[in-house]
């Protein structure tokens, strides 16, 4: 019978002899396989990914964040053994803050990218994977923002706020409660801005409604800001520990009141805010007054008052009566000083004649000691002309004594003049620049002509000098 000898190729034998050979059995037994472009592949592989994992959830840890300058966020998700890329576009809100090294839990898609040969995650949201992480996300935060000096400034809260702003779910007990002990404690204006507490953009509207308090206009701000929230897991209670909303709270101008969670549960913003409540309806006891309390009270002190303005009265009156009974009759008084003014004014009068009369005579005895105006005239006159008579004698006096010095120097000058030594026979040499006056002289001005001064002329020669 035939036997088959290859299982790639059909070769059938009968009797040891070959009677004929196929074609390989695999040829045979399956399809061509169609040629594929690169392209195609990669193409038919991102729709198979995509239509497979369009929505799946991964849990790692953050490595290699990068922030773009668009404004997208490139990462990684790894754990013990792999590494998978993800990407998180502009304006996605994840609800927590990607950080380095948070481990987290990402909801989104799987993509890939041809261009590159690889798959990734796009993340449409994510939370921290479980109590841990956020915990050690919760510290790092604290200290960060610690250290910036975020938590040292704490605003004084008014006593008597006229205008309250609210920061909260507009549903729920915690504003109910909030608007009820208000009410019963000390009524005001109250401003509710709504927004959500927990979730995906909490964050971001509660930091927007503290904000959005203080850019109000000055008579239409609150004196006083409550941000509040009920009871809940870390995981819900998570908006209030973002970066954006401690820093609004630490940079309100308004002071503000943190009423996030119950007594025991701790966040971020209570550290920023200028005081803590335990609760939120603790929050409304601690920043209204009781106005029955304060209408009691004002009683109490109108009381007092007005019993200490008696008494005052009556001890002022008592005082004055007292003095009333020392003091003399004023019509006596009046009597005393009306005889006194009679008394000076009559003196005065007299006192008035007799000072004028002692002026007229000391005015009559010092017209008596002076003298007539021309009479002193004539006086200076005579005296002018007598002094200008002296000048004269000695300006005259004078210039003789002058005349006969100055005629005793020129006969000096006659004599003792260089010219009579000349006249003896004497003449005086002058070199080029200067006299000669010494064979020094003569030598220094050998090779220059010199002059000889007579009494009755100059002399021109040129010097010969004979050394001796």
């Amino acid at each position: 019978m035939p036997q088959f000898q290859d299982k790639s190729t059909a070769t059938i034998m009968f009797n040891d002899n070959l009677l004929f050979e196929t074609q390989p059995l695999t040829e045979i037994l399956q399809p061509e396989i169609p040629v594929l472009s690169v392209t195609e592949l990669s193409y038919a592989l991102k729709r198979h990914v995509e239509g497979q994992f369009n929505k799946v959830q991964v849990q790692g840890e953050i490595s290699g964040l990068k922030r773009h300058t668009s404004g997208h966020s490139y990462f990684a998700l790894k754990d013990q053994d792999s590494v998978l890329d993800g990407i998180c576009w502009r304006g996605t809100s994840l609800g927590i803050t990607l950080e380095e090294g948070l481990e987290i839990i990402a909801q989104g898609r799987l993509t890939t990218y041809p261009g590159r040969s690889k798959y990734q995650i796009v993340v449409e949201s994510a939370r921290a994977a479980g109590q841990g992480a956020l915990l050690k996300l919760l510290m790092e935060r604290k200290v960060k923002l610690e250290a910036e000096g975020l938590f040292l400034d704490k605003k004084p809260l008014p006593p008597f706020p006229n205008h309250i702003g609210i920061v909260t779910s507009p549903t729920g007990a915690v504003i109910k409660d909030i608007l009820h002990r208000i009410s019963d404690r000390y009524p005001c204006w109250v401003t509710i801005w709504p927004v959500l507490v927990q979730g995906p953009g909490a964050a971001e509207q509660i930091a927007n409604a503290i904000d959005g308090f203080n850019n109000l206009p000055s008579d239409e701000r609150p004196d006083i800001l409550i941000v509040a929230r009920g009871g809940g897991s870390l995981e819900d209670l998570w908006a209030f520990n973002e970066e954006i909303v401690v820093r609004s709270a630490a940079n309100s101008k308004i002071p503000l009141v943190s009423a996030v969670g119950h007594e025991t549960d701790t966040t971020l913003i209570d550290f920023a805010s200028d005081l803590r409540a335990p609760t939120p309806t603790a929050a409304a006891e601690m920043i209204t007054p009781v106005l029955q309390q304060l209408l009691y009270t004002l009683q109490l002190s109108e009381e007092r008052i007005i019993s200490l303005i008696k008494r005052q009265l009556q001890n002022n009156f008592t005082h004055l009566t007292g003095l009333n009974r020392g003091l003399p009759d004023p019509i006596l008084l009046l009597e005393n000083a009306s005889l006194r003014l009679d008394d000076w004014s009559d003196r005065f009068s007299l006192s008035k004649i007799t000072i004028l009369k002692n002026k007229l005579s000391l005015l009559e005895n010092l017209s008596l000691r002076l003298r007539h105006p021309e009479q002193i005239l004539q006086q200076a006159t005579a005296r002018f002309d007598q002094l200008s008579q002296t000048l004269s004698q000695l300006y005259e006096r004078l210039f003789e004594t002058l005349e006969q010095d100055l005629g005793l120097l020129n006969l000096c000058l006659e004599q003792n003049s260089y010219q009579r030594v000349l006249d003896r026979g004497f003449c005086w040499i002058a070199g080029e620049k200067s006299i000669v006056n010494s064979a020094k002289a003569l030598r220094a001005n050998k090779d220059h002509p010199i002059i000889l001064h007579f009494s009755d002329a100059q002399v021109k020669i040129q010097p010969k000098i004979l050394e001796a």
